[in-house]
């Protein structure tokens, strides 16, 4: 293999013809290696966006955890004495603390040489968690503002959980956060990897990985089904009160989840059977919606196994068995998404 002095290729990780090349040693890469670019005022007006999005958030779970109820009305089962509701405040200030440090990573100099998998796994998790609600909250609202909410039975049926103005700032904070994330990230990624999803798809994944994605395939549909199932009203399988308040607002929300399930399973098989398709949009694809079903569906098992009940909803065995599902379909169609990473990496 002969390598090619060029000043205006320096990242040791520039892209070659069938996929990055690595421990370039020319004399015009190495120095730049370790150094970015200045980012634009596009990028610095994304960090400070991304940042200041979470104070909202930070300060909320710095009350609770101090005791305070701002925000919670009376009776909501967050007023209730127990471990769990504040390891779960600690746990999720924590992560919504990282995405200083996440954004720090994507726009300093030495972001370029944190080790790949401490950045994109936290990202792989930010994008999962962040997606869905990008999608649902800013749909809920449009629903909403053409007269089809919740209307005031089913508002009254709802358990009190959170005062509405909570929701706004939380998920408004969680919206700017994404969005900026993401434009943050593309460039970042660009500039490293660039040449992983460049081109075509390419020769089929070995066979292992074709089961894989086709048990993805089987799950996701199923998932999938049920969700929109539940998302356009129906009730088998949910407990006795939730038809009492469902509205187009909460089908919106399981909506959302059949999307993302559906995505990575189509992403899944895509990847697994290659071809002429431009690589960059099943990658997109399948990491986007595989870390949407792979979080999401993890959080809300987690939610449905708590000790103090969580959300204090009463829990099917059909709900626990759908978001078991939704893990599953999301594990699976990562492995697939990792394995035709890889392979781009070494082909």
């Amino acid at each position: 293999m002969t390598t090619r002095r060029d000043s205006s290729k320096g990242l040791t990780d520039s892209a070659g013809p069938t996929g990055p090349t690595y421990g370039t040693t020319t004399t015009a890469s190495r120095p730049r290696a370790l150094s970015a670019p200045r980012i634009g005022r596009g990028r610095r007006v994304l960090r400070a966006a991304a940042m200041a999005a979470t104070l909202p958030y930070l300060a909320l779970k710095a009350a609770w955890l101090a005791g305070s109820d701002l925000g919670i009305p009376a009776g909501s089962v967050l007023l209730e004495p127990g471990a769990f509701f504040v390891v779960a405040n600690s746990v999720t200030l924590a992560m919504d603390a990282c995405v200083i440090l996440l954004v720090l990573v994507l726009t300093r100099p030495w972001g370029l040489r944190v080790p790949a998998p401490l950045l994109t796994f936290p990202v792989f998790v930010a994008t999962g968690l962040l997606t869905p609600i990008t999608v649902a909250f800013p749909a809920q609202l449009l629903v909403r503002a053409l007269g089809m909410g919740a209307g005031e039975a089913a508002r009254a049926a709802q358990e009190p959980f959170l005062d509405p103005w909570v929701y706004g700032v939380v998920y408004g904070g969680f919206i700017v956060q994404g969005l900026a994330l993401a434009g943050l990230f593309v460039p970042y990624a660009r500039q490293r990897w660039g040449g992983v999803w460049q081109g075509a798809l390419g020769r089929r994944l070995p066979s292992p990985t074709g089961v894989v994605a086709g048990v993805a395939a089987v799950t996701g549909a199923v998932v999938g089904a049920i969700h929109l199932y539940w998302a356009f009203g129906g009730g088998a399988g949910l407990p006795a009160g939730r038809g009492a308040v469902y509205s187009a607002e909460t089908g919106v929300v399981s909506a959302t989840h059949a999307l993302c399930v559906l995505g990575a399973a189509v992403g899944a098989v895509v990847l697994a059977r290659g071809g002429r398709l431009p690589a960059r949009r099943p990658l997109a694809l399948t990491w986007i919606c595989a870390a949407a079903a792979l979080n999401w569906g993890a959080w809300l098992m987690l939610a449905v196994l708590a000790p103090d009940g969580g959300t204090g909803e009463q829990v099917t065995a059909a709900m626990f068995l759908t978001y078991a599902g939704q893990t599953i379909t999301g594990l699976l169609a990562s492995t697939v998404l990792i394995r035709s990473l890889r392979s781009r990496h070494t082909g």
